[in-house]
């Protein structure tokens, strides 16, 4: 008999075909509308394996709904939205997608800050709305790029592919890491410095980390603060790490001077969320990796990792309990 498995999104035919040739496999077939709890719970009472993305919570309600559970593959690098805990104690392996998307993401984060220090958006929006009368000399200026210093929260490796970039630039860069990493100043041509010093000297200050209770609003009122007036802020990692109601507040007093923003505390965001209501505020859908060749790549790990797991060999790129 064939094992088991749910897939929680549709997926392209090249990924499910994979998975379809050795196991009996139910989908849920809408692209962009997530599963609802109620048919997640039921449709995962007899699988093996789950393949979800980062929009599902798994938690024990979930776990406990499923006893035949092997495996979850996590469509994502981060997996703040399964119980970890909860499944390690049940002996079920839990998978991401780390690697393949690190270039693809510090890419998308220059993007944004670009976007931010250029005021791209606000300047199209200017074009399109019949604004642009005659050409005035500090008419939408803004920040300048190169020559300035990032700051880089989180050094893991999308935060030295982000190097990389800001280095073309000819930018000062400066990290912030729970450990430091002295090959890496060296390799990099980088300088570490306490998080206090780097909000104080940054101009662009990029969040990097990945989430969890220990960094919750680790971005807040005082930290914000900190920054220089001309400071922006982007976050393309997890919503949660920025304090939305204090940036929003910085931002519209000009207590620094623009953000961009690829994730939000609640996905998606409302639409009447604050923050979308500012002009000097770049916001993306959370499309951090999301480019063709790598979404298909990070598709084909969580299928690799499924296989794997449930032939009885070992994941590809498990989530360790640290």
């Amino acid at each position: 008999m064939k094992k088991r498995v749910y897939i929680t999104r549709k997926l392209p035919y090249e990924i499910l075909d994979i998975l379809l040739s050795q196991f009996d496999v139910r989908m849920w077939e809408e692209e962009y509308i997530p599963v609802p709890k109620d048919v997640l719970l039921k449709e995962i009472e007899d699988v093996d394996g789950l393949f979800c993305l980062l929009t599902d919570t798994i938690d024990e309600e979930v776990l406990e709904h499923a006893p035949n559970l092997k495996v979850i593959n996590n469509l994502a690098v981060g997996y703040n939205n399964i119980d970890i805990q909860a499944a390690s104690m049940r002996g079920i392996i839990v998978t991401n997608t780390p690697g393949v998307l690190n270039e693809t993401t510090a890419d998308l984060t220059f993007t944004l800050l670009m976007a931010a220090a250029r005021r791209v958006v606000e300047a199209s929006d200017f074009l399109r709305s019949g604004k642009w009368g005659a050409w005035s000399p500090m008419q939408l200026t803004g920040q300048d790029i190169h020559g300035s210093t990032i700051g880089i929260i989180g050094l893991g490796r999308i935060g030295e592919a982000l190097v990389k970039r800001a280095k073309g630039f000819d930018m000062n860069v400066l990290y912030y890491n729970r450990t430091r990493k002295l090959d890496k100043e060296k390799e990099l041509e980088i300088q570490y410095a306490e998080l206090k010093d780097l909000l104080q000297q940054s101009d662009f200050i990029c969040i990097l980390l990945p989430y969890s209770t220990e960094v919750h609003h680790l971005i807040g009122k005082q930290a914000l603060s900190l920054m220089k007036k001309n400071a922006i802020l982007i976050n393309s990692a997890r919503g949660g790490i920025v304090d939305e109601e204090a940036l929003y507040h910085a931002l519209k007093d000009g207590q620094i001077w623009a953000a961009g923003l690829d994730v939000f505390e609640q996905e998606p965001v409302p639409i009447d969320h604050p923050l979308l209501s500012l002009p000097n505020v770049v916001t993306l859908p959370h499309i951090g990796s999301a480019s063709v060749k790598t979404r298909l790549a990070m598709a084909h790990l969580a299928a690799d990792n499924l296989v794997n797991v449930l032939n009885g060999n070992e994941p590809i790129s498990p989530v360790v309990i640290k």
